[in-house]
């Protein structure tokens, strides 16, 4: 059984475009500076489908924000 979804912080070095996103339907999207965030609930296997998507990007990302979600 996989744990319940977390609360993730993902930081991508530059802006993504429409279409870049779309690849990450369950993420909200936000500018800070030189940096795009994706934030959102994540499961196991939705994680490694970002990650994937992710290391295609060449990006920096950071590890999850916050406790699992009850």
């Amino acid at each position: 059984m996989d744990p319940a979804p977390c609360q993730y912080a993902i930081r991508i070095t530059g802006h993504l475009g429409a279409t870049v996103l779309s690849a990450f339907p369950a993420l909200a999207p936000q500018h800070h500076g030189a940096h795009t965030v994706l934030t959102g609930l994540l499961d196991r296997s939705a994680l490694y489908g970002v990650q994937g998507g992710d290391q295609l990007l060449r990006a920096d990302h950071e590890d999850h924000v916050g406790a699992p979600q009850a």
